[in-house]
């Protein structure tokens, strides 16, 4: 079967297809320039030439044979034609008949000879917008079919009864989808129309002379349909049909059932259909609800065989293929323009070199690759799609809007060339007469201005195509050592090679190749993924040499790969993309912990496209506002918008991890972000499950999450888990049990596996009572619990760890109300004995709970680490709050510190060298992480110094305890 791209460079021999001038006369110039207001250019060339709706051959003698219209389409193109007024002329003009199916074709074809003079009268005077004119011709085509349909389904339905379905005894319907053009409500002026048939159920007709089945009935309704629509008669005709996009094509049935194209899709469906079922869309009236169901099945068919549930980099190669078949096909079509003024390469405005396909196929690279997680690319407009991809950050909007007034200028050029005779074509005309008649209609003095003006579009929009679509596998040229490298006769020669690489444990390094190479999982990979996978192992092998670690790099390189092997897409992206390689090179040697997140979630790989994201600073805002209207659009959908909330959760994770490993962050700036970036999800996530709650009492849940820990104090880490508590302060006498469900749905939400991973670790042991207490408090007996008011009170080291809370997420009036009872519970009188006894105590228990045997410093837990750093902080702020309330501020340990020192409540020196200590052992902690050790535990005599001056402070503090 053709493709659909192929199948628009066709002449016209689809079913029912002719053009339209032979049944219509010719007339005069005057008549219809006398309708024309003001000539305004429409294309920015040299001379602005004057043109005139008259210069279209079409519209001459549309009024020659039927003068009548001149008055008409001078009053109606005074503004834009709707679909009401469409309907209106229509009601005008049929006639009652006998033959009701002669009477609707006829009104049909005199109304769009009506249409067509209004929009090439608006068009070509300058006032009418590209979209106007698509959108006139669609509501054209829509209101043809669904009139013609409703007329000829009661004829049919007069002898031989209506459809019924075998399983659901409904009525059933004729659902006529519209691709391409059609489709995408961008329909040309002469363009056919791309349709399929379909219908739910198979079964039989009921209550006619004469039963047929559902099949055979939608056959004939459809070719019946295909004939009013295209038929030239002396009034023309409405529309030409192709039905070739139609499972199997010419071979397949004029109308299938809903089954049989689910199982077409399933098993035969290739490529190109998905490019094609992009734009599909039923066109048929809508009106009842068996129609309406009708509709919906559809698209739970085709929604997953068009938009993949990954990210499908595979499409590019596809569409690569694709686009040469057409630019093959191109040439040969205007081979014959040589010589003509034109250049061969962009004769077709189409499909040429620079066309409209190109920025089509650009458009639609971003809804085939991301389509299936954002389903805000799954719109049809060319126009729109740049839009949404601008809005995604996909597309620069320099580059969007050169590629949209290309289109623009592309498709009102296409027009002109069809307004002159109504004809189905895409190539210049090679005639002087034409050519200058197409340039005055295009504002252009002559044909030479004209073809600078097209040059200067089409250079800019060829250059971005071959940017895209360009075959990076033609321009790699590095060694290929794998896979043959595992079947040198002896290891001395291979060893030989991949030590002048840079690797020095030849010998493990082809053991490990030796076992890929044999492994069922490489043998069992389709023969252009086993290609793909071989040409990035020696891509692999080079970068790895080039690092510092090249032994390293290359094992975690072949984890890496053993776990995206069998996804295509990703072998794809990394074959497209030699930058993305480059940065996974980077990433796998600069971090265990970033090797291993990245083999977990090779989803991420994504993101090493972008080099200008991963060098910004994220806006939370507009995050959280995107996060939103993504959960949004996936309403109802629980498992896909948990999916939503942790891909979106890893992305913006990476992107903080791959600005670190490249210097671009300190250790606070990280912490920052990554707490930043917990808020957020929390915030989105909040929302989303309070959405789908079935006890709901009120819009906005009165509910508020406190942080605490790490995540209080803005110290997150990338593995760090979340300590919060849950508080609600709603006096309806339901709140309890609603928000402890609420609060349970809501773990489940952070904490569950899924096929995208996990959110969150999450913690509440912090809250009143720890694990035996309620897991959501209201305000008030959180504050008399913290307040110690009553037999069940807060503990010293809760007041501790209230040193470090903050509010995080959902009701900003809980939050204030926290914050207020926070410096309140800090800023009490406190005796400093009974609060040294007790930090101290609580000292020996930490210390006890996490012994180190080893004869390294643990950074974070011996003693002269940062727990020494942090019980001092906490020591401080809860007994100097009370007459210094700068110190209730959650600024952090080394910002606290230097207060007190400036406070003079400690040696201001020993707080300054101390905060720095404690940005030391951050930052080696962090590295350690990063190198993927679990213990931050370093050889004493590398921070001997830092450590004397904590346990100096801590003497100065606590004395001897």
């Amino acid at each position: 079967m053709t493709s659909p791209d192929i199948a628009s460079s066709r002449p016209d021999d689809s079913i029912g297809a002719a053009p339209g001038a032979e049944a219509v006369g010719g007339m005069s110039e005057g008549r219809f320039a006398s309708t024309a207001a003001v000539d305004i250019p429409v294309a920015d060339c040299e001379g602005h030439a004057l043109y005139s709706p008259a210069a279209s051959l079409y519209v001459r003698r549309v009024l020659q044979a039927r003068p009548e219209l001149a008055a008409l389409v001078a009053q109606a193109s005074a503004v834009p034609p709707t679909r009401q007024w469409m309907e209106t002329r229509l009601a005008a003009l049929l006639q009652p008949a006998a033959d009701a199916e002669q009477a609707i074709g006829q009104a049909l074809r005199r109304l769009r000879a009506e249409v067509m003079c209004v929009i090439i009268e608006r068009d070509l005077r300058g006032v009418a917008t590209l979209g106007e004119v698509t959108g006139a011709m669609t509501d054209m085509a829509e209101l043809a079919i669904q009139r013609a349909l409703a007329t000829l389904d009661a004829d049919l339905a007069a002898t031989f009864g209506r459809p019924v379905g075998e399983h659901s005894g409904q009525p059933q319907e004729l659902l006529v989808v519209g691709m391409g053009k059609l489709g995408g409500r961008e329909l040309n002026v002469s363009s056919d129309i791309d349709l399929i048939f379909l219908y739910d159920e198979d079964g039989d007709t009921q209550g006619g002379r004469r039963s047929l089945s559902n099949h055979e009935y939608f056959v004939r309704l459809g070719r019946r349909l295909i004939n009013v629509l295209s038929e030239v008669t002396a009034d023309g005709y409405v529309f030409r049909v192709d039905m070739r996009l139609r499972p199997n094509g010419d071979a397949g049935p004029l109308a299938c059932s809903l089954g049989m194209l689910e199982e077409y899709l399933m098993v035969q469906g290739r490529e190109w259909e998905r490019y094609a079922w992009i734009k599909g869309r039923v066109v048929s009236a809508l009106e009842t609800p068996q129609a309406r169901h009708g509709a919906d099945q559809l698209a739970r068919l085709t929604t997953p065989f068009v938009f993949r549930r990954y990210l499908d980099y595979g499409v590019i190669a596809a569409i690569r293929s694709l686009h040469r078949q057409i630019r093959s096909e191109a040439a040969k079509r205007s081979g014959g323009l040589a010589g003509h003024g034109v250049n061969q390469r962009s004769a077709d405005i189409k499909l040429g070199r620079g066309g409209i396909r190109e920025i089509e196929f650009m458009a639609q690279v971003f809804q085939l690759i991301r389509g299936g997680q954002d389903p805000a690319l799954r719109v049809r407009p060319t126009l729109e799609v740049l839009r949404v991809a601008v809005e995604r950050g996909l597309l620069p909007a320099g580059q969007a809007a050169q590629l949209a007034d290309a289109y623009r200028f592309l498709r009102q050029l296409e027009h002109r060339l069809q307004y002159r005779d109504d004809a189905q074509t895409h190539h210049l005309p090679t005639a002087p007469d034409e050519q200058q008649a197409v340039a005055n209609m295009m504002g252009c003095a002559d044909w030479p201005a004209l073809l600078e003006r097209l040059a200067a579009v089409q250079e800019p929009v060829a250059q971005q195509f071959e940017a895209t679509f360009s075959d990076p596998g033609e321009s790699q040229t590095c060694e290929a050592l794998w896979p043959g490298i595992t079947q040198e006769d002896g290891d001395d020669a291979a060893c030989g090679r991949l030590g002048q690489m840079g690797f020095t444990d030849c010998p493990g390094l082809l053991e490990r190749l030796r076992a890929s190479a044999a492994s069922p999982r490489y043998r069992a990979l389709p023969e252009q993924s086993r290609a793909r996978f071989d040409h990035l192992v020696n891509r692999a092998l080079e970068l790895a040499g080039q690092q510092g670690d090249a032994d390293g790099t290359i094992a975690r390189f072949l984890d890496f790969f053993d776990a995206i092997s069998r996804r295509a897409s990703y072998l794809s992206l990394l074959s497209e993309y030699p930058q993305a390689m480059e940065r996974v090179a980077h990433t796998l040697h600069a971090s265990r912990w970033a090797a291993t997140y990245l083999t977990r979630h090779p989803q991420l790989l994504d993101e090493l496209l972008d080099a200008e994201a991963l060098a910004g600073a994220p806006d939370w805002e507009a995050f959280r506002h995107r996060l939103a209207d993504r959960m949004r659009a996936a309403q109802g959908q629980v498992e896909m918008q948990m999916d939503i909330l942790r891909r979106e959760h890893h992305a913006e994770t990476f992107r903080i991890l791959l600005q670190d490993l490249h210097g671009m962050l300190t250790v606070e700036q990280v912490a920052d972000r990554l707490s930043d970036l917990a808020d957020a999800m929390l915030d989105v996530t909040l929302d989303a499950v309070w959405r789908q709650l079935p006890r709901r009492h009120r819009d906005a849940p009165r509910f508020a999450v406190i942080a605490y820990g790490r995540l209080g104090g803005k110290e997150l880490g990338y593995a760090s888990d979340l300590d919060i508590i849950f508080l609600h302060d709603d006096d309806d006498d339901g709140a309890p049990e609603i928000y402890a469900a609420y609060a349970r749905r809501l773990m489940t939400w952070l904490t569950s596996h899924t096929a995208a991973g996990m959110l969150f670790d999450v913690d509440t042991r912090l809250r009143p009572n720890g694990a035996a207490g309620l897991l959501v408090t209201s305000f008030d007996s959180f504050r008399r619990y913290q307040m110690r008011q009553g037999d069940n009170t807060a503990w010293v080291w809760e007041h501790q760890a209230l040193t470090r809370a903050r509010f995080c997420a959902g009701d900003r009036a809980i939050g204030a109300r926290f914050e207020a009872l926070r410096e309140e519970v800090l800023r009490q009188p406190r005796d400093a004995a009974t609060l040294r006894d007790e930090i101290v105590a609580m000292r020996h228990k930490v210390a006890e709970g996490h012994p180190n045997r080893t004869p390294h410093f643990d950074l974070k837990h011996d003693r002269g680490g940062m727990v020494d750093i942090e019980f001092t902080v906490q020591y401080l702020v809860l007994l100097h709050s009370a007459a210094h309330v700068g110190l209730t501020r959650n600024a952090g340990n080394i910002a606290l510190l230097r207060m007190a020192g400036s406070l003079g409540l400690v040696d201001a020196a020993l707080a300054q060298r101390v905060g720095d200590a404690y940005r030391t052992f951050r930052a080696r902690q962090h590295q350690l992480r990063l190198d993927g050790q679990s213990e931050a535990r370093v050889p004493p005599q590398a921070i001997a110094e830092q450590a004397e001056d904590v346990r100096r402070l801590w003497q100065a503090v606590f004395g001897d305890a």
